[in-house]
């Protein structure tokens, strides 16, 4: 239970740095504001799937994350007046975006592998950590 909970609160740590960087773009350097955004998106999605698939291995979620993040970003090249109308609101917009753009899978892989790096670290920490 005690993991579930450190995904929980990084998932929306996650959150709040990403949308502060959409936010703050104003004050953020250019790179920060054009990239960080979507990496930050898809590594919000990849901690979810932690929370979700807390018993699996890391690379389920990698490759869950992966999965759903492009299939999010593929869906935008649908563009039905019906999903646009979900996608022209605030959450629709954050979660499903509004435009295909290529580099968006780039960008959220390196959010993806970051954050699988990131989580491999603490789980291999906390687990020299229980053997002593």
């Amino acid at each position: 239970m005690r993991n579930r909970v450190v995904y929980i609160i990084v998932f929306f740590m996650v959150i709040i740095l990403g949308i502060s960087s959409r936010s703050f773009t104003d004050v953020l350097p250019v790179f920060v504001s054009r990239h960080f955004g979507d990496a930050l998106w898809a590594s919000m999605v990849y901690f979810g799937c932690r929370i979700l698939f807390l018993k699996q291995r890391l690379l389920v979620s990698v490759c869950l994350s992966i999965v759903f993040s492009y299939s999010i970003e593929f869906s935008q090249l649908y563009q039905a007046d019906w999903i646009n109308a979900i996608r022209s609101t605030l959450l629709g917009a954050l979660i499903l975006g509004k435009g295909f753009l290529g580099i968006d899978l780039i960008r959220y892989t390196v959010g993806i592998v970051i954050s699988f790096v990131v989580d491999w670290l603490w789980v291999n920490h906390m687990k020299k950590k229980r053997m002593r």
